[in-house]
């Protein structure tokens, strides 16, 4: 979906580029904690240390900035997905999954929370994309992890519910954030939650997706 911006048809300068790079976070840093519906582009504006009329310049609609988030969200987080290899081991493809989901979650909270907040509102700017190239992204993976079952390399289970559980929790550590923190309280450091939970994700995945026991002849 193109972004309506209205220097679109023109060559953009690096003071253009780095423009809308301001007007992206400060919409990210809005949308993030006030949702779509709550957001006004007098607020991003605001935030944005631009006026109104200048940061319309760049993006005509609110509807375009948070796309254009919604999009880097998307692009950005399918890359784990995307190297899941068939023909890696299945034990240590997981584990690295489930790094790199933490890692995301870790580094990029605010769109973490931007996609939640947009899901949670029924997805109607991405639903195209979810039903879509989402879609058949997770659908391929999952015949990944059929083979491996197949194979005798990992218990059998639905490959579908796997991915989803792999999303919800490593995805916790964005979302919930001030949960999380509050129930630990002062205790372990953000490095050291963070790898806490690695460690323990991936024994209760590795654990229970291990590979079977072949039944002696």
């Amino acid at each position: 979906m193109a972004i309506p911006r209205a220097a679109q048809t023109q060559r953009r300068t690096r003071i253009q580029e780095a423009k809308e790079e301001i007007i992206l976070e400060a919409a990210l840093e809005v949308f993030s904690l006030r949702g779509f519906h709550g957001s006004t582009v007098d607020r991003i504006a605001e935030v944005a240390g631009m006026s109104k009329p200048n940061t319309l310049y760049y993006f005509r609609t609110k509807e375009a900035m948070h796309r254009a988030l919604i999009d880097r969200v998307l692009e950005n987080w399918l890359e784990p997905l995307k190297a899941f290899d068939a023909d890696g081991d299945p034990e240590d493809e997981i584990r690295c999954y489930i790094r790199r989901k933490l890692d995301m979650a870790r580094a990029y909270p605010r769109e973490s929370r931007l996609f939640a907040n947009e899901v949670l509102q029924g997805a109607p700017h991405v639903l195209d994309v979810l039903k879509g190239p989402l879609k058949d992204l997770v659908d391929e993976k999952a015949e990944v992890i059929r083979s491996w079952t197949r194979a005798g390399k990992l218990v059998e289970c639905d490959p579908h519910h796997l991915i989803f559980s792999i999303w919800s929790t490593t995805q916790h550590y964005a979302d919930f954030d001030v949960q999380v923190q509050a129930v630990l309280g002062e205790g372990p450091a953000l490095e050291a939650r963070f790898e806490a939970a690695a460690v323990f994700l991936e024994d209760m995945f590795i654990r229970g997706l291990g590979a079977r026991q072949v039944q002696p002849a």
